[in-house]
């Protein structure tokens, strides 16, 4: 062999042992990757813990999503396979039912039953991946939302770029993320909507022709809180409406003519496609209910196990026949959804179904009712045999007698955990061979039953014991009057000393007591020298001596609050007639405004009655049957009392009864009780504020009085009447304002 042979040949080996190499090197590195192994589950203080076992450990905590109905959680495990036996592990334990394994490309997605809604987390421990499965709550959905991988996108969003309508900035944990809204290539709106994250609950449903989506326990930016035109996209949809209300986020899809939609959840995006109906003029009408896909069918006399058999073989369904179905049956039907051909068959023939997994039993229904009865007297059979257990109750909120009398049927007028509302005739929830025990220390539950029983009872104490929402009740009163009267009157008189001097007659003054005026002696005061003027004051101050009074009509001040009116006097002094004329004008203008504000407020449970009362009792006589007195209170007081109750969609139903009552004027039996009262009720948005009532009052008066005919005179007339003008206004309004009470806002 040469020496180029001997090159060629060790190529060729270097060559071939470089491909055994690699071919090994493929297994080796398909086993490198993660393996499940077993999945097992227990409970934890409330709680339904999964544990994943892996041959290797996850890089990193893995996503998932959350659909509500039916319940389940799903997990995909990329570059992960399974090792179990089955791939449906059944768990049935707390509100677990099964785990459901499927292996699709390069990734493991497990899918947990569960017997009804909860939220989860996600958490590595060493090779193990523990998820654990409790009630949702905003605690929890902010823990799985941070659980979550960054990187990991949905793919919808992968797939195309979204027509954003705002910009995506909000920080909130609980606060939407964006809502879009796209165009389909059949013509269907698509509304996207990008949740905080996947545990977020979502209600949809139709309301008329309008379809409603509701977010549950989530907060809408200020910025989303819009309405969306979208009509010249020219989609079935028109516009889109978005609000806030109580703790969930309310969306109004408007629709327009003939459409259809459908609604699916991919990780933290949700999406809601609003399709055109194609009609067609050539189809029977289709049912309501009716939603599987149309065949149509033409047979003459055909039997009807072989009908079902060719309905069978189009729904791949498995149909299994009972041997008493027989006979014929003429049918033409185009364009049918393949349940509604099934249902008019059966309804033709008198058949039933029964439904298990995607298994149809088609039988006559009097052979299903006999067997359903033989299986119900054979469970209850099972039910006197079969062996009790004992399971303890660890309550939080609800009180253990309570909740025990109402599962032994004893509570009346009120549900278990005593929140009231409950029938008036209670039924025992036990079966007869079940017991309950209640210990009040620790607020626990012993109940004896079968596991079936044990189970019922475990989803009632779920839905009871829950901490009950609590209602912030704030009322303003506010009172306000505003008063403007006017005055103006006059008086006029004068005096006659002609007889004072000369003893000329005239009039008297004081028996006896003569005044000198313009000097001399003043008898009155035993002075000399005195000036005409200060004995002209000396008898203007002494009207009842030396001033006969004409006119007497000063201004009237009883109306205006009982003020002073200014007065203005003038007298004419007349010294060779020994004469005076007295004139004296009174006016008075009053203004007045006031405001009292009251604001009592309360806090109380859901349902739950509650008064906050501040004032004084009066003491009143009272003639007893004897003859005898007897001391009795009467209340003065600011009262709130109120019963708040929250209902689904957020808001807050009152019944309201607010009352402002003072002491009033004084009377021979006592003081009055002046009273504002007010008993309604009423429906008010969450941090809403709604007007309860209010009283309105204004009185108008304007009163002359005068001397007849010279008070009727022009201009001269004002000298003979007095005249008052009053305006009195008077308003009570009524204002209430509940706010729901939740973790958030005591946070803050």
């Amino acid at each position: 062999m040469t020496k180029n042979q001997e090159k060629r040949t060790m190529t060729r080996w270097k060559a071939w042992g470089t491909a055994i190499v690699l071919a090994m090197g493929v297994p080796i590195a398909a086993l490198a990757q993660g393996v499940i192994q077993s999945i097992t589950s227990t409970q934890q203080a409330g709680s339904e813990v999964v544990r994943i076992e892996m041959s290797e450990p996850l890089a990193a905590v893995p996503a998932g999503f959350v659909v509500q109905a039916p319940p389940r959680i799903a997990i995909d495990l990329p570059g992960v396979s399974s090792a179990l036996p089955r791939s449906i592990v059944e768990l049935n334990q707390g509100n677990l039912r099964s785990v459901n394994v499927a292996r699709g490309g390069d990734r493991t997605r497990l899918v947990l039953n569960l017997k009804q809604a909860a939220t989860y987390r996600a958490q590595l421990e060493g090779k193990a991946l523990l998820i654990v499965v409790d009630s949702g709550g905003p605690a929890d959905a902010t823990m799985a939302a941070a659980a979550t991988p960054p990187g990991t996108a949905p793919a919808a969003q992968q797939a195309a770029a979204p027509v954003h309508f705002a910009p995506s900035q909000n920080t909130d944990p609980l606060s939407l993320r964006d809502i879009d809204f796209r165009r389909g290539q059949d013509g269907a709106g698509r509304v996207v909507v990008d949740l905080p994250n996947s545990q977020v609950g979502v209600d949809i449903r139709q309301q008329g022709q309008q379809l409603v989506v509701e977010f549950l326990r989530s907060t809408l930016p200020d910025r989303l809180r819009r309405r969306l035109d979208v009509a010249d996209f020219g989609t079935p949809v028109g516009a889109i409406t978005t609000v806030q209300t109580g703790d969930r986020v309310r969306m109004t899809i408007e629709p327009r003519g003939a459409w259809e939609h459908s609604a699916y959840q991919s990780d933290n995006q949700f999406v809601v496609e609003v399709r055109p109906m194609v009609i067609d003029p050539n189809k029977l009408v289709q049912g309501p209910g009716y939603s599987g896909e149309k065949l149509s069918l033409n047979f003459q006399n055909i039997e009807v196990r072989a009908l079902l058999q060719v309905i069978a073989d189009f729904t791949n369904f498995n149909v299994v026949t009972s041997d008493t179905v027989t006979g014929t049956v003429t049918l033409r039907l185009k364009d049918v959804p393949w349940d509604q051909a099934l249902d008019i068959i059966m309804q033709a023939k008198g058949l039933g179904l029964r439904k298990n997994g995607n298994v149809l039993w088609i039988a006559p229904k009097d052979e299903l009712s006999a067997k359903e009865q033989v299986e119900l007297e054979a469970r209850k059979k099972i039910a006197d045999l079969e062996p009790v257990r004992t399971q303890s109750f660890q309550l939080n909120y609800t009180k253990a007698e309570e909740v025990a009398k109402g599962l032994t049927g004893q509570s009346t007028g009120s549900q278990p955990g005593g929140q009231g509302g409950g029938a008036a005739v209670a039924t025992r929830i036990l079966s007869p061979r079940g017991s309950v025990i209640f210990e009040t220390r620790t607020n626990q539950l012993f109940v004896s039953d079968i596991p079936s029983k044990l189970e019922e009872v475990q989803a009632i104490i779920a839905k009871i014991d829950i901490p009950v929402r609590q209602v912030l009740i704030e009322a303003r009163i506010v009172e306000a009057d505003d008063t403007f009267g006017r005055a103006l009157g006059i008086k006029l008189g004068g005096s006659d000393l002609r007889g004072v001097q000369g003893g000329i007659p005239g009039w008297s003054v004081g028996g006896g007591n003569y005044v000198t005026v313009g000097g001399g002696y003043n008898a009155v005061n035993g002075q000399t020298g005195q000036s005409p003027s200060t004995d002209v004051n000396q008898l203007n101050s002494d009207t009842g001596r030396y001033n006969n009074q004409f006119i007497n009509l000063p201004a009237n001040v009883t109306n205006l609050g009982g003020s002073q009116a200014a007065t203005f006097a003038l007298s004419l002094f007349s010294a060779s007639a020994n004469r005076f004329l007295n004139l004296e004008l009174s006016a008075l203008e009053a203004d007045g405004k006031g405001k009292i504000v009251s604001s009592p407020r309360v806090v109380t449970a859901d349902q739950i009655k509650a008064v906050i009362e501040q004032g004084e009792e009066i003491p009143y006589q009272v003639a007893t049957s004897s003859g005898a007195t007897s001391i009795q209170f009467k209340k003065a007081s600011l009262k709130l009392e109120v019963v708040p109750q929250i209902t689904p969609e957020g808001n807050v139903i009152l019944t309201v009864d607010v009352a402002k009552d003072s002491r009033g004027a004084a009377t021979t039996a006592g003081p009055a009780i002046n009273t504002k009262h007010v008993n309604t009720q009423v429906l008010v948005e969450n941090g809403g504020t709604v007007v309860l009532g209010g009283i309105f009052t204004q009185e108008e008066r304007n009163d002359v009085n005068k001397v007849p005919l010279l008070g009727d005179i022009p201009v001269v007339g004002h000298l003979f009447k007095n005249t008052v003008r009053s305006s009195n206004k008077t308003e009570l309004l009524v204002f209430i304002t509940p706010k729901v009470v939740t973790d958030r806002v005591t946070a803050r």
